[in-house]
């Protein structure tokens, strides 16, 4: 672990946020802007905490949102549960966050099975279909990593496809323009002038978790629990195109399972690369031009 976030400090705010004191602090590496821990509690819980990484963040305020996004982001989606005996939303429960911190339930990881992936599929599916927005996007500032996230709200009835656009690609084909030859962007360009036609049928927003790659997929005992989300209303494919986008154990069985579940329109599997774009676009923006053949790649498959 990198020195940003000393022991001695997490665990003082771990403290006065929770209000009951800290018997073990384990670092476990950092991430982006922040670093990662898992602390024994007093009263004998054991916690996941995730806390600002002070040599990246230098007094600045910028990180400031990113906790609060992430649980509001974790409250919203949990509560689209479906009545007993109905699937419950695959999310942990939030322990405490604020502007320095975020508090989750220590969840002992387990190893994906067909049957938690056939469970995952259900309850995502529920989770997509459960108490829709009216809106795409989301009353909260958004991030992805670290990357700020335009989540500026749309009426549903006005379409995804629009707002698709203009607040998921073209602000990262801005910030990853740096990267990108004139012939990339101009390429992004046109799946955007064409979205309308390549977005498919008209789809009512969803609850969605935004960046469900595999690494944001935690396997415990017998079921799968969605972390860190950028969460927000927005097209259900863009989840699955995400699983698939960077390989989900099990991935046949969780489609199947959704789609018998809440039966997706004809075309599903054909659009997933217009949703990859985004993901792609962060990951250019992020990483720099190692993602570009990948998003040049999409973007074709997208325009068919």
């Amino acid at each position: 672990m990198r020195g940003g976030a000393p022991s001695g400090r997490v665990r003082d705010r771990v403290e006065r946020l929770l209000g009951v004191g800290v018997d073990g602090l384990h670092g476990l590496g950092s991430s982006h802007s922040w670093t990662l821990h898992r602390a024994s509690l007093a009263d004998g819980r054991e916690v996941f905490v995730k806390a600002a990484d002070e040599s990246v963040r230098n007094g600045s305020g910028d990180l400031d949102g990113v906790f609060a996004a992430e649980a509001a982001g974790l409250r919203w989606l949990s509560e689209a549960t479906a009545p007993e005996p109905g699937p419950r939303a695959p999310v942990p429960e939030v322990v405490a966050a604020d502007e320095h911190m975020l508090v989750l339930p220590w969840l002992p990881s387990g190893s994906p099975s067909p049957s938690s992936a056939e469970r995952l599929g259900r309850e995502l599916a529920a989770l997509h279909t459960t108490s829709r927005p009216t809106a795409y996007g989301a009353p909260w500032d958004g991030y992805i990593a670290d990357l700020p996230l335009d989540n500026t709200l749309a009426p549903g009835d006005r379409g995804w496809a629009g707002w698709y656009a203009e607040r998921r690609l073209e602000p990262f084909l801005r910030l990853g323009a740096r990267h990108l030859s004139s012939a990339d962007i101009r390429l992004v360009e046109r799946v955007m002038a064409d979205i309308e036609t390549l977005a498919g049928p008209p789809e009512p927003p969803s609850r969605i978790h935004g960046d469900l790659w595999s690494g944001n997929v935690l396997w415990t005992d017998g079921r799968a629990l969605l972390i860190d989300p950028a969460a927000h209303g927005g097209h259900r494919e863009t989840d699955l195109a995400m699983m698939a986008l960077f390989g989900t154990p099990h991935l046949e069985r969780i489609l199947a399972a959704y789609d018998e579940t809440a039966a997706l329109a004809d075309g599903w599997r054909v659009r997933f690369p217009l949703h990859q774009l985004h993901p792609l676009l962060v990951h250019v923006a992020l990483f720099g031009e190692s993602y570009r053949a990948s998003l040049t790649d999409a973007a074709h498959a997208a325009l068919g």
